[in-house]
């Protein structure tokens, strides 16, 4: 029996399930353009045609020429303003400053002189003491109302108006006790003494040195170049002159009434700001070498004369009592020695003075207090050799002045202080008169620039549009 052979029949493969179809997305829209970035293509379209291009061009002179007058008017103002506070804030406050100083200083000589007359002390020595006092007491109100809270000045002034009152107390205790014949006085004259010199002195010599720092600053900003004004002018000239030739090759045509104008306008800014500021730069610049750097020489002057009296009382005052040692081992009054370095002083501050004055008006008086002072020198050596052999009475004399004022160094000291006060007056008004000068040369500047910059810009739009116009 055949057995046939068995066929193997495959499985029926499994289909995975159909899924149904997923429909097309849209694509998505194109980003919007930014406006920026529309302007632009519009301005790189337009620029493709000579319309479009003399738009540009016009638009691009127009903001140049009047981006110069808006610097040229913001640096004028600013310069403006510092000349004049040059003027009428930081060299007055200055002035202030040291007139506290000496109104100090001469109080202090005051005192010292009023003690040595005792009973025979002058009615003017008395009125002057509180003139001084009144006077620092005024010029430190001022620099308190011109000085920022919680600044280093307001500090100085803080301590300076809180130690016044306390030296004068101290003074008063020295009169009163003196004129009863109690030595002690001239104990609370020496205490007195040593507030102000150490104390008083110190901090109103620091305020007048902030004050200087104020001027310095002032004087700094008002005679800076204005560059940045200067480089736009010089770019808007440029620029229009370009303009002005591309339009010449292009039409034939040699002016463009709108442009032309335009320049005009930019040059007569930019001349004006050159000009009026170099003007304005040599005014200040000679107001501060003939006027405030002879003040200061003065201010010095006139200090160190007023500590050498101090110390020229003091010495008598003392009798010997504050010595002072010095480098080779001698000892000698300490008031003495004192008196020998302010008068080197004097003389060295005269000197200077001498040979910073520019006139004669300005010389006579600065030699005349060297001619007092060398006087002084002299009869101080009188004085000295008449107390260190033990005559008091005639070193006081010749001191003070009773009885032989002619022969005094009190008369010395006056000459001098009078003299200096006659040299600070002519350097005040010289440096007003220089300063004034400067200022007034960037008068109107400001104003004038912006209005001359909106006529220039206006003019190069015009020009434009006339060319413009013969496209339509």
């Amino acid at each position: 029996m055949t057995h046939s052979p068995t066929r193997y029949t495959a499985p029926p493969t499994a289909h995975p399930p159909t899924l149904p179809a997923v429909p097309p997305q849209p694509a998505p829209p194109p980003s919007r353009r930014t406006a920026l970035a529309e302007a632009a293509e519009r301005l790189r379209h337009a620029a493709t045609t000579e319309p479009g291009r003399l738009r540009v061009i016009g638009a691009a002179l127009a903001l140049l020429v009047v981006a110069f007058g808006a610097v040229a008017a913001v640096q004028t103002a600013e310069r403006a303003t510092a000349a004049g506070d040059v003027l009428h804030r930081s060299q007055p406050l200055s002035s202030d400053a040291a007139a506290v100083y000496r109104s100090l200083a001469d109080a202090n000589t005051m005192a010292t002189s009023g003690y040595l007359a005792g009973l025979q002390e002058k009615a003017a020595t008395r009125e002057r003491y509180e003139a001084d006092i009144r006077t620092a007491a005024a010029k430190l109100a001022t620099a308190a109302a011109n000085s920022a809270p919680g600044s280093p000045s307001a500090a100085i002034i803080t301590e300076l108006n809180e130690l016044l009152p306390r030296y004068k107390g101290l003074v008063e205790a020295a009169r009163a006790n003196n004129r009863q014949g109690f030595p002690v006085g001239g104990a609370y004259l020496r205490a007195a003494n040593d507030m102000m010199q150490k104390k008083m002195l110190p901090a109103a010599e620091e305020l007048y040195r902030k004050e200087n720092q104020r001027l310095d600053a002032d004087y700094a900003k008002a005679t800076s170049y204005p560059w940045a004004a200067i480089a736009l002018g010089v770019a808007a000239l440029a620029a229009l002159g370009w303009a002005q030739r591309r339009l010449c090759l292009r039409t034939n045509r040699v002016l463009n009434h709108g442009l032309v104008a335009a320049t005009a306008a930019t040059a007569v800014v930019l001349l004006w700001l050159v000009v009026g500021h170099s003007v304005a730069r040599a005014g200040l610049d000679d107001s501060r070498a003939h006027g405030v750097r002879s003040l200061n020489v003065l201010h010095e002057a006139r200090i160190a004369s007023l500590k050498a009296r101090s110390d020229e009382n003091l010495t008598l005052v003392s009798r010997g009592a504050v010595t002072k040692e010095l480098e080779d081992g001698t000892v000698m009054d300490a008031y003495e020695w004192a008196f020998d370095q302010e008068i080197d002083k004097l003389a060295k501050a005269l000197a200077r003075a001498d040979r910073l004055a520019d006139d004669t008006a300005g010389r006579k008086p600065v030699q005349r207090a060297n001619a007092s002072m060398k006087a002084w020198r002299s009869r101080h050596e009188l004085a000295r050799g008449a107390n260190d052999s033990g005559d008091y009475q005639k070193a006081r004399d010749r001191v003070v002045g009773i009885g032989a004022r002619d022969q005094s160094t009190a008369e010395c000291f006056d000459n001098v202080d009078a003299s200096l006060a006659s040299a600070l007056a002519h350097e005040t008004d010289e440096f007003e008169r220089a300063a004034r000068a400067g200022a007034a040369a960037t008068t109107g500047l400001p104003a004038g620039s912006a209005v001359l910059a909106v006529l220039g810009a206006a003019g190069a739009v015009l020009g434009i549009g006339r060319r413009l116009s013969e496209y339509r």
